[in-house]
């Protein structure tokens, strides 16, 4: 998984705790956690798409949350992020080089494939069960300081 997932979701919990009424560039977003800002931008704008933020254009525009932080999941931001595709491909090289059989031996499933697509599916079940709110909420427990730490920051910068 790539750092523009963890980018991505430090970027919705700041718009959370910065409040809806005000957007803020990417720009402003990324000098917050020292990110290159053009690389930020493009994670902002696949939330964008996937309808997680929403941009506002003009002198006050930049970023927001477009939705409440408990209709948004985990697997929304990764998939965002990261893409529809899953993490592990088969490539059936059970099937390639000199160990490899007759076609008809390789009707099963590959056992590392399915080993893997369990994984898979368990992490992405995981991902979908949980909330930016709950993730929130779980942040302000471990750091209850850091909202309001966060408001003033960009309400000074």
């Amino acid at each position: 998984m790539s750092e523009g997932v963890e980018w991505a979701l430090h970027s919705c919990l700041n718009l959370a705790w910065i409040g809806s009424e005000r957007a803020v560039t990417a720009a402003r977003l990324a000098a917050y956690h020292e990110l290159p800002a053009a690389y930020l931008n493009k994670q902002l704008q696949a939330l964008s798409r996937a309808g997680i933020v929403g941009s506002v254009s003009g002198p006050k525009g930049g970023f927001r949350l477009a939705r409440p932080l408990d209709r948004i999941t985990l697997m929304d931001v990764v998939a965002a992020i990261e893409g529809p595709d899953e993490a592990f491909r088969c490539t059936e090289i059970r099937q390639q080089g000199p160990g490899a059989g007759p076609a008809e031996g390789y009707a099963a499933e590959c056992a590392i494939a399915g080993a893997m697509g369990r994984a898979e599916l368990a992490w992405r079940r995981e991902l979908a069960s949980r909330t930016l709110e709950s993730l929130r909420e779980e942040a302000e427990r471990q750091a209850p300081a850091a909202p309001d730490r966060i408001r003033r920051w960009f309400e000074n910068n």
